[in-house]
């Protein structure tokens, strides 16, 4: 989503960096570069106005024209503003005193509020909770059958109630259904607006007042820009946010929402949806985002992600498997699958630091190279699988046309997995560099 941001302000540290002091002339207009990429990527103006005139003060104060290295100060005084703007820490779920904590979900239409409330309940689910989701939005067509739906995938318990129930109804026979169970989250899907007024909204701050849920989390589109900004002012005028879940930050959007929203409400955004999978929900790092909109990466988020889909006990298998050449292209295409599993490859190449710029050229090749090398692996027979040196020019032709590749393809990819299974040996036989589980996959 901030790719473009962050192609902008690289340039800016770029011509920084090839100065050996700056001047305060130079500073003034490294700064308008800034103000104006902000501006194109759809910041809040206000939000830009302060945020540009805090870097020069933090700037100025710290001495930066004076300093030997004023590119890495600048870029660093920029990360600290990025950081505060977004929040300055993480704003983690508060809990009731006494179960269940109530979570009471609001949003337009179409901000993905229903998939939102199933990625939630999985994420607490993970982190030892019992969930209930609620449906309790009447009025759009299948929203109940949606949730159930998505509760059935994941095996979240889902109550909804037929006919013509009216929200505040539905919540409190749920509560009851949830002590009974002894659920410890209720996750309340709302009815979602077309419109902010004060005869929409009625209902919904009625049905606040009487719920008290812990936390009132807004779900907002960030494709959606400054309209997001605008709701979560609204919403929270009415009904008192305590927090803001952003979907969407995987779009192709300018990203100004995510800027603009926790500096124009003051309410913190607590998670962010980066994908349509229903695992794809992450708590929210203000220092995190800024590292990736600075081009520096997010490695702590790319260890999270590795860890989640690869155990400490694999790990020790493939290692061993590693330092006697044992790696197959069955390991190969194991590994390949977690990396599919923790997200689009481009997703991942731009948490790594120095590599965000080829973040974007990886778009279009993402999915359909990996998917190549997957039919290739699988139209081989496990002999081939184990032993690819038997596969000769006829047995070539046969895996290309299994799986519509060609020999070439064949043979880029037992290339590919020679050197990666190079790699692994000698960093399993502690010859080579430490290297992250999935890693040499990706050669």
């Amino acid at each position: 989503m901030f790719e473009g941001l962050t192609e902008k302000l690289q340039k800016v540290f770029g011509r920084l960096g090839s100065r050996g002091t700056i001047t305060e002339k130079d500073l003034d207009e490294a700064l308008r570069e800034v103000r104006l990429a902000l501006l194109e990527a759809d910041v809040h103006f206000r939000v830009v106005r302060q945020f540009v005139q805090r870097l020069r003060e933090r700037a100025l104060g710290a001495d930066v024209l004076q300093s030997l290295t004023p590119m890495q100060q600048v870029i660093d005084i920029v990360n600290k503003e990025l950081i505060e703007t977004l929040g300055g820490s993480q704003s983690q779920l508060q809990r009731a005193k006494q179960s269940p904590t109530v979570i009471m979900l609001v949003g337009l239409k179409g901000s993905g509020k229903t998939t939102t409330a199933a990625k939630l309940a999985l994420h607490l689910r993970r982190g030892g909770d019992r969930p209930l989701l609620v449906a309790a939005d009447p009025q759009r067509v299948a929203a109940a059958e949606q949730l159930e739906a998505l509760g059935k995938q994941l095996n979240i318990r889902v109550y909804r109630e037929n006919g013509g129930s009216r929200p505040l109804q539905i919540c409190e026979h749920a509560l009851k259904e949830a002590r009974r169970q002894g659920i410890t989250t209720v996750i309340v899907d709302t009815v979602g607006y077309l419109q902010m007024d004060e005869e929409s909204l009625a209902d919904v701050i009625e049905l606040g007042r009487r719920l008290s849920p812990t936390e009132v989390l807004m779900v907002a589109d960030a494709m959606t820009g400054q309209e997001a900004v605008r709701a979560a002012e609204e919403f929270h005028k009415a009904l008192g946010l305590t927090g803001l879940i952003l979907t969407k930050l995987d779009g192709d959007a300018r990203g100004g929402a995510a800027l603009s929203i926790r500096a124009v409400t003051g309410v913190p955004i607590k998670f962010v949806g980066v994908g349509e999978k229903v695992d794809a929900l992450e708590p929210f790092y203000p220092d995190r985002l800024a590292s990736r909109i600075l081009g520096m990466g997010d490695v702590l988020t790319l260890v999270e992600k590795a860890k989640a889909t690869i155990t400490e006990k694999e790990i020790e298998e493939l290692g061993t498997r590693a330092r006697r050449g044992a790696i197959t292209l069955e390991d190969f295409l194991v590994q390949l699958q977690r990396v599919r599993q923790m997200g689009p490859l481009s997703q991942l190449v731009g948490m790594i630091p120095g590599l965000s710029s080829a973040a974007g050229r990886l778009e279009e090749v993402d999915e359909s190279h990996l998917e190549h090398i997957e039919a290739i692996v699988y139209s081989m027979t496990p002999l081939e699988r184990h032993h690819p040196d038997i596969i000769d020019a006829s047995r070539r032709r046969r895996i290309a046309r299994g799986s519509g590749t060609t020999p070439t393809d064949v043979n880029r990819l037992i290339k590919q997995y020679r050197e990666a299974k190079k790699i692994m040996q000698m960093v399993a036989s502690g010859r080579g560099p430490r290297i992250a589980p999935g890693a040499p996959w990706l050669h």
